[in-house]
Parts: structure tokens; sequence; C-alpha cells
């Protein structure tokens, strides 16, 4: 087993939201106070500090904030998040820089200083268009201020924006389902990320859950928007990913490519790869922000089981060498395109003989592609993700 040192990316995580929506099993609270923007921006630059050795030499391709609602902080905060970022760790000079943004959050101002802070891309989570559908859902913006969104955006100097937009909503059929996605393409974003709602555990949806459109409507609203988003020059590289001139989600793209990444921020997730001694470690944040913000001041300090030191650690897990077929495929077989079939090696340390005898069950049945340079799922296997994973499941 020999690793090599993969590209690194950063996600910055903002745990606070204006309202929890009943779909969202994200690690997000509902603020009913006042925010302590000051004390987490600081908690922030020591997390990152404690972690700027795990970088080993390398700069940031790519910042993802994330949330909860990164557009509920202003934009100084930001910006100083930012600068902290850049001293610490280091930008390459193509840096994406991506904040995620909800409608109910937008000021002219305030989204013109994210943009002169460094934000170079904008994902706005509308949801959908429609009134009904949007109350259904406990979003705190309407179908106007949706509509608004890009257009302030825009305004701002954005010209990297992505839309959210789910489908498969409770009291949707294919007519209001298509009508959002129109709504979307007719504002013309250059990415358009497009997803069937799913129940998720820990959710009020879960507890309580909402009647939804059935499985053959599914399947219909599904296939009716791929063609539409295609005819409307919108390509899909990814499960719910669709972009125009080639314009992907870079932060994402590392993601899936199982590269590197740096998790700062209340329950963040790093995933780093040490290759001098063969280990490839998932690590994660302690979960509430309020013990976030406690562990500045905290004497207790972490050890993974890489030998990193963070007091704001929650955890860590070695990814077996039996794990690692599994973990890499989960990422890379999202990718339409697939990814070249050397980086299995690089990103695992595995010889793709390992895992030989499953690739070729799966050539056989029509769920991966044949060429001896990829490794990419058909048209069918992409269908089918799930039972095609299946077939690397250690034990």
């Amino acid at each position: 087993m020999s690793l090599i040192l993969p590209p690194l990316a950063l996600y910055i995580h903002i745990p606070w939201c204006i309202r929890k929506c009943p779909y969202c099993d994200f690690n997000s609270h509902q603020e009913n106070n006042s925010i302590p923007e000051d004390n987490y921006v600081n908690a922030l630059r020591l997390d990152l500090e404690q972690d700027q050795v795990l970088a080993q030499g390398r700069k940031l391709g790519s910042i993802f904030f994330g949330g909860g609602t990164p557009s509920i902080f202003s934009a100084s905060a930001i910006a100083k998040i930012l600068r902290n970022a850049e001293t610490i760790i280091g930008f390459e000079d193509d840096i994406e820089i991506t904040l995620e943004a909800n409608p109910g959050t937008f000021e002219q101002e305030k989204f013109s200083g994210f943009r002169r802070a460094g934000v170079n891309r904008l994902s706005i989570g509308i949801q959908s268009f429609q009134n009904r559908q949007l109350e259904l859902l406990g979003r705190v913006h309407n179908g106007d201020e949706a509509l608004r969104a890009i257009d302030v955006a825009r305004q701002a100097g954005f010209d990297n924006i992505n839309l959210d937009l789910m489908h498969g909503l409770p009291e949707q059929n294919q007519n209001a389902a298509l009508a959002d996605l129109r709504q979307a393409i007719d504002l013309a974003p250059e990415h358009i990320s497009w997803y069937q709602l799913t129940i998720e555990p820990n959710t009020a949806f879960y507890s309580s859950p909402p009647i939804l459109p059935e499985e053959e409507i599914l399947a219909d609203i599904q296939d009716a928007g791929f063609d539409l988003l295609s005819a409307s020059g919108y390509v899909q590289y990814e499960i719910s990913a669709y972009a125009r001139s080639q314009q992907y989600a870079r932060h994402n793209i590392n993601y899936w490519q199982f590269g590197d990444y740096l998790g700062i921020g209340a329950g963040a997730h790093s995933k780093i790869t040490f290759p001098e001694i063969n280990k490839v470690v998932r690590m994660w944040k302690t979960r509430l922000p309020k013990h976030y913000l406690g562990s500045v001041h905290s004497q207790h300090i972490s050890t993974n089981l890489a030998g990193h030191q963070n007091n704001f650690g929650g955890g860590s897990d070695l990814l077996s060498p039996e794990s690692l077929p599994l973990e890499f495929m989960m990422n890379a077989l999202r990718l339409n395109d697939g990814v070249p079939r050397n980086l299995f090696f690089e990103r695992t340390g595995l010889s793709f003989s390992n895992i030989e005898k499953e690739w070729s069950e799966l050539i056989s049945k029509g769920l991966v592609e044949p060429g001896i340079d990829s490794i990419c799922p058909t048209p069918l296997g992409r269908q089918y993700l799930n039972q095609l994973l299946q077939a690397f499941m250690a034990g």
C-alpha cells in the first residue's frame, strides 16, 4: 500500500439557521437570541491553526461555507474567516470559494460584501418557487423572494451561481415540479443542483411524514426533468448536478475524486491522507455549537488515530484497506464520466486487482463501463447505484 497525497479543500460549517426546516438532517440549530459571531470566527481560526499540520504543505484549491445558513453571518465575518484561512494554509491562485445562501437572508450590500471578501461562487437554496411548497418545507422565504435572489446575486457581482432545487415535494405533481425547473432555467444560473426530497432519520418529517408523490410520478418527473435540462444546455455530470459550459462545482468534484479536505466548525468532518504512514483517516469536530465554542478554553486535547491533536475533535476513524474500495467507489461512481482508473491506486494505495473480480461481474451485469482506462458507471449503473456499491462492501 503506497498512498499519494491528493489535492486539499476546506469545508467551513456555520451551524445556525433562522428556522430549522423539517426535512433537514444537517447539523443546524435555530438561534433565537443573538449569534456569537465573533466568538465563532475566533474558534474557527484556532481550529484551523491546530489542523494546519494536516495540510502537509498543500494550499487550498477550494473552500465551501455550508450550514446551517452561512449567509446569516456578516460580510466582515466571512472576510475575516477567509483572511485567516489564507494566512494559515494558503490559497491556490484559482481557488473556488463557495458560500451557501438562502433568499430569506438576502441584502444587496451584504452580498456585495461577500463578493468583495473573496467569495466567487454562490449556492442559493431555492428548493421551490411555489409558495405552498415552500410553506410545507418550512422555508423562510416566499416565491417572490426566490425570484429576486439571483438578481440580487448578479448585482452583487456573482458570475458563478448554483441554484438548489428539490422535486418530489408534498402535494407536488409532475407539472408543478417541471414548472419549478423551468423557472430555475429561465434565471440562467451557471449550475443547478436538482434532487429528490428524501425523508431522513432525526428530522421532523421522519417523525411526522408528509404524503409524497408515488414512485411512478417520481420516475416521470426525473425523466422529464433530465430532458428539459439537457435541452436547455445543462449537462449532467453527477447524479444531481447539472452545469453549463463545464462550470462544475470544483469543491464537490474533489470529494467525488476522493481528494482530501479539512473540516472546521461544529460537527465538521475531514478526510486526510498520510502517505508516510500509509493511512487514510476521517475526523470530526464536536457537534453542538456551545461545546465547540467551549473547546476554545478547554484543556482537553483529543488525539486521533494518526496522532494528530485538536481540542475541537469529536473523534476519528481509520479507513482500513478492506473499507477503502467502497469509500472510493461511493464517491467516484457518482460522476457520469467516472474517474481515471489509476486514481484508484493513487487515492487508496490498492492495486485494481484487489477488486478485479467484482468489477468483472459488474461489467457482465451492464452496471459499469468495460473500458480499461476508467472507472465509470453505465446509465443503468447510475440508476441502480446503491445495488452497484454492494459489490464493494467488505464481509
